[in-house]
């Protein structure tokens, strides 16, 4: 039910057997990060790796023959090293062990297509302020609202009114910057914006897409979302332009991190360093494929897990990153994450870091050790995207046109509550009738990613179709403002792709990682043609914000203050009573997929209304008789006293 990105496979087709390793397994080494150390006066190359490299020195990031083919010395226990003296800068390097040329493990400036490494004077790359740069405020995890966000999705369209389109400045135009802050969203979760292998930079005037999940240099920004790749500086510096033009909006970064697997392993900067020793392999010597795609990284093994903690540290440190979407956590040890949580967090505490609790195959590596759904109690400060919300509401992953709650198809009310409630356990909420869990997976909601729709699936208008044909636009808007209620109503973290403010589709296409932009791009003419759309979310999400009782609770809190009303078929209802700081008593939300009106008995009192058929007015739409109260077909019914 969880499988992801399949067709990604089609980049590891020929799988590789087993490498013998050239050094030891149970080695107790400790990586040099810094393989190039650039002066004006000299450039000092070290690297990890079990035997003796050279370092070559090009002209050009791409083309042409070396100039220098320079020997290293060791230096420590496969530890290699050699000083060039003289100004190399605008030059490129690459080392080789005899296994093929690589940039390194650790590059952080590349040329055209992340081939060769490039030697930069690393103070033309700060923009001007960057030093001023400061990540904005987060007093609680209440305050984020996740906006999962593709570069060239975004600003495509001719519609977008954009200038940088595709670009990672697109994110510091006027215009992209006030349509975020007007929807109210406080964190962007870019997709994988490091350098990755499937595009090809160098024909950037022709047709090209992904997603960017199958990463060749971990820690050098992409170059096609650069206004000039063939510039090794122009990406460093412009991926800093865009967060710094975030942060001064009051709006955190999160960046998509693909740590699981590689775009293949014999063309990998791991494997042409260490042989034999990033990745896992099966009894019969054939690629661990936990990720789908042909090969799955050992995270448990000491240098892996080190350059995972030292690339995330990187990232935060250089770029100003306030948090990780880790792809597949799956397929990582428990150990490798929990370490890196501590180590993020003696940065800063604040900083966010989520992923998705699954695999996408079975993994070499035993189960009960991965940082799955099931296994969030052990992982502390960690957060993990819910199937369970995003299935009660629109219906399996497995199969596009089944439907659920939003449908009128009973049978997935309590998996709803379970959602609601933040994935803890509640008194509540009957876990032997919850779709996918027997028991609760989250010790705190701030563990629970709450959403409908991602990037990787039908987006929801599209899903919405393919469960209902024929379904009308004032039906389809009816249930798409339902189901996104249901998550920002819910107690955990809320996460909306981008484009479904504006009423998103991608023609019907499920898996569109490498689908024209005609099927990807937004169309913010869509803004004009459904304002009522983008009104109700940017509504929605202010209500939360000024709420504390919608997602601020501790577990503790929600089991004390979040009570269910009686369930019906395709309605459920709740009520938040006297949370700590909430100016509102008591808050009753109901929420009916059926398409017919629902009756349902609240305590007495006076209560005013403020949401009612597809309509927000945190302010008051009129006052409500406790008692029996009417709740229109498909929408939802918030109220509060």
């Amino acid at each position: 039910m969880n499988l992801k990105k399949s067709l990604l496979a089609v980049f590891s087709a020929t799988l590789m057997t087993q490498t013998t390793p050239l050094y030891a397994a149970s080695t107790n080494l400790q990586f040099d990060f810094k393989e190039v150390t650039y002066t004006p006066s000299q450039t000092i190359f070290k690297l990890n790796a079990p035997q003796k490299p050279v370092v070559r020195i090009y002209a050009d990031g791409l083309q042409g023959a070396p100039l220098r083919v320079v020997g290293m010395k060791k230096i420590g226990r496969d530890l290699w090293s050699t000083t060039i003296r003289g100004n190399l800068k605008g030059r490129f390097y690459t080392f080789d062990i005899g296994k093929g040329e690589t940039p390194g493990i650790f590059a952080k400036a590349v040329g055209v297509n992340g081939r060769r490494g490039a030697i930069i004077d690393w103070s033309t790359t700060q923009p001007a302020g960057w030093e001023n740069d400061k990540r904005p405020v987060s007093k609680s995890v209440h305050d984020l609202v996740i906006y999962e966000l593709h570069h060239r999705d975004f600003s495509i369209d001719a519609s977008s009114g954009i200038t940088n389109k595709g670009k990672f400045l697109a994110l510091t135009e006027p215009r992209a910057i006030e349509h975020l802050k007007k929807l109210g969203i406080t964190a962007v979760h870019i997709l994988p914006s490091f350098d990755y292998a499937s595009v090809d930079e160098t024909k950037l005037d022709q047709p090209q897409y992904n997603w960017g999940y199958d990463p060749l240099n971990y820690n050098v920004p992409e170059g096609s979302y650069s206004t000039n790749p063939y510039d090794p500086a122009a990406r460093v510096k412009e991926f800093k332009q865009m967060v710094m033009a975030l942060h001064k909006a009051g709006i955190r970064v999160f960046l998509d991190v693909v740590y699981n697997h590689t775009f293949d392993i014999a063309g990998s900067n791991f494997e042409r360093t260490y042989p034999g020793y990033f990745y896992r392999y099966a009894k019969d010597g054939q690629p661990g494929n936990g990720s789908g795609c042909g090969n799955e990284t050992a995270s448990e093994r000491p240098l892996m897990r080190q350059f995972m903690i030292e690339s995330v540290k990187y990232w935060v440190n250089e770029y100003h990153i306030d948090g990780f979407r880790f792809d597949l956590m799956g397929v990582h040890d428990i150990e490798t994450m929990n370490a890196i949580r501590a180590e993020v967090s003696k940065i800063d505490p604040h900083l966010f870091i989520y992923g998705e609790g699954w695999s996408a195959g079975s993994c070499v590596y035993p189960q009960e050790k991965l940082a799955m759904k099931g296994h969030m109690a052990q992982l502390p400060g960690i957060a993990a995207f819910s199937d369970n919300i995003r299935d009660a509401l629109r219906g399996p992953f497995s199969d596009d046109t089944k439907g659920a709650f939003l449908a009128g198809i009973a049978g997935e009310e309590e998996s709803l509550k379970f959602g609601i409630v933040g994935g803890i356990a509640h008194p509540e909420v009957d876990m032997s009738k919850v779709n996918y869990d027997k028991k609760a997976w989250t010790a705190e909601p701030v563990q629970h990613i709450s959403y409908v729709s991602c990037h990787d699936d039908m987006c929801l208008v599209d899903r919405l179709r393919a469960e209902m044909p024929g379904i009308s636009d004032e039906e389809l808007i009816r249930l798409d403002l339902l189901a996104q209620t249901a998550v920002f109503t819910s107690q955990g973290v809320p996460f909306i792709l981008s484009g479904e403010e504006m009423l998103r589709d991608k023609k019907g296409v499920h898996n569109s990682y490498n689908s024209p932009d005609s099927i990807n791009r937004l169309d913010w003419n869509n803004l004009k043609r459904y304002p009522q759309v983008f009104d109700y979310y940017s509504r929605l999400i202010r209500l939360r914000k000024n709420h504390p009782a919608f997602g601020s609770g501790s577990a503790a809190d929600v089991r004390a203050r979040l009570s269910f009303l009686p369930t019906q078929d395709c309605l459920v209802g709740f009520m938040l009573t006297d949370y700590p700081g909430e100016p509102w008593k008591r808050i009753v939300v109901l929420l009916n997929g059926s398409r017919e009106s629902r009756t349902v008995d609240i305590p007495a009192g006076e209560y005013t209304v403020v949401c009612r058929n597809g309509v927000i007015r945190e302010e008051g739409m009129g006052s409500q008789q406790g008692g029996t109260v009417t709740v229109a077909p498909q929408s939802a019914l918030i109220l509060h006293n």
